[in-house]
């Protein structure tokens, strides 16, 4: 079974690591704050993601262990969940700025995990201030120190997850110093450390593509994946070995899964006529993308069965994100849900009833849909999915799991990269021309503005995985 392995006497590294203890695996979710829970890894598990990351653990606050609680919450070690049978292949990701403080805390999860990450990627202010993340790149001495004492001194691998730099040049130096340095695997995100939040514009393909070419150790491209037929568009334009979904898997955990057939089957009982593979929308309508409302009471069943608990504000912004385009059409269920507050104390490690509140607002939004559904009888899903001609892009029905998907922005040219070849998946010259985005595929996703308090879970960390 991929992730379990008894014999660690001899430690694997790059493909055999890659192929034995990861099992070849082509479908990744990233690492992200408060959001790549261990509820929500064993869902996007049961929807074909092959490994998951942890949330980002801060090496420093987990190593000192003085704040008894950070331990729990990050990683909990008791109960026997994380890091168990159910939750492999599993990599445990840290940011670190000392590698005495990382090994430490790297340390204590070894035997939970099957490989450690280091976060070279997180652009975010809160990784400025800490002095880790994008903000250890032009300090290469420091990231080889941190990677090569892991590297010495675990007996499972290390790997990097990393952003490019401007120039491919730099970008594939870059990630030659990592494997030098002792990574047997490199997950390396198309954006530059600049390209951020409102700002993030495109991933370029072609630094992955570079980058795969000059290193002997596995790649996983990260970048650019809104619907399914994404996953191999990139891996035939960068030749990365997988691929990382982020912001993709959290407004559709199916991401990886391909369609049902009949296409849909569960989208509605209107899928009865035959799907025009011309329309403009069938592009994009490969992959699975479930009733949203069904993978939110599936996810809220999932954290009720554990005994590791989960934090209100994941469970919060996991729901605002699967249920958005649902909640757009029924703004007072959104104002519910918003309201609702879970304490600390009021969650019960046998499931008890603190989560009954959400289920309620999601059976009762689950209702209004079905009437939705019925008025959309005999429609294929090709003919409820009209194109936005702000985007190119299909808005599928609102009851749908799908890309939250918005025009890029007018952002300053430090903000994009440069323009680039077709095999880039960068738009060329800043218009978003229906068949240029047919070929190229070149939009970017961002979070919600409807203003709501969504429970403290904010953009800025899921960002760091990307979309």
């Amino acid at each position: 079974m991929p992730g379990i392995t008894s014999d660690r006497s001899r430690k694997l590294g790059g493909y055999e690591f890659f192929e034995k203890v990861l099992g070849s695996p082509k479908f990744i979710v990233a690492p992200m704050v408060d959001q790549s829970e261990l509820a929500w890894r064993k869902l996007s598990r049961r929807y074909g993601a092959q490994v998951v990351y942890t949330p980002m653990i801060n090496a420093k606050m987990y190593a000192e262990g003085v704040r008894k609680p950070y331990r729990e919450q990050n990683f909990d070690t008791v109960h026997g969940e994380e890091g168990g049978p159910e939750d492999r292949p599993l990599i445990v990701q840290f940011c670190a700025n000392n590698a005495d403080q990382l090994l430490t805390s790297a340390k204590l999860l070894e035997p939970y995990c099957d490989a450690v990450d280091i976060n070279l990627g997180c652009p975010q202010d809160i990784a400025r201030r800490g002095h880790y993340g994008s903000f250890l790149q032009d300090e290469w001495d420091l990231i080889y120190e941190m990677i090569n004492t892991l590297h010495n001194n675990l007996s499972i691998p290390v790997t990097a997850k990393f952003r490019v730099f401007p120039t491919v040049e730099k970008t594939v130096e870059y990630a030659k110093m990592l494997e030098r340095a002792g990574a047997q695997m490199l997950t390396c995100h198309g954006r530059t450390r600049e390209q951020r939040g409102h700002r993030s514009g495109l991933a370029d393909w072609e630094k992955i593509r570079a980058v795969k070419q000059a290193v002997s150790v596995p790649v996983v491209a990260n970048g650019n994946i809104l619907f399914y037929g994404d996953v191999e568009r990139c891996l035939a334009a960068t030749g990365a070995d997988a691929v990382m979904s982020a912001e993709g898997n959290l407004y559709n955990p199916a991401i990886f899964m391909p369609a049902p057939t009949p296409p849909l089957s569960e989208a509605s009982s209107s899928s009865t006529s035959n799907s025009d593979p011309s329309s403009p929308a069938a592009l994009y309508l490969t992959g699975f993308h479930p009733r949203n409302t069904s993978l939110a009471l599936e996810y809220l069943s999932i954290v009720k069965s554990q005994k590791t608990l989960t934090t209100p504000s994941a469970v919060k912004g996991h729901l605002f994100k699967l249920l958005r385009p649902a909640l757009a059409k029924y703004p007072d269920l959104r104002e519910r849900l918003g309201r609702v507050r879970v304490e600390r104390a009021e969650r019960d490690k046998d499931g008890g009833s603190a989560w009954e509140r959400y289920e309620e607002i999601v059976r009762e939004l689950d209702t209004r849909l079905e009437v939705d559904i019925e008025a959309a009888k005999g429609k294929t899903l090709e003919q409820l999915s009209p194109v936005d001609p702000a985007t190119g892009f299909p808005v599928l029905p609102h009851w749908l799991a799908q890309p939250y998907v918005r025009p890029l922005p007018a952002e300053p040219e430090a903000a994009k990269p440069p323009a680039e070849s077709e095999k880039s998946g960068v738009e060329v010259a800043g218009r978003f021309a229906y068949e240029l985005m047919r070929e190229h595929h070149v939009l970017t996703m961002s979070t919600p503005s409807d203003g709501m308090h969504h429970g403290g879970w904010g953009c800025s960390w899921v960002e760091e995985g990307d979309i």
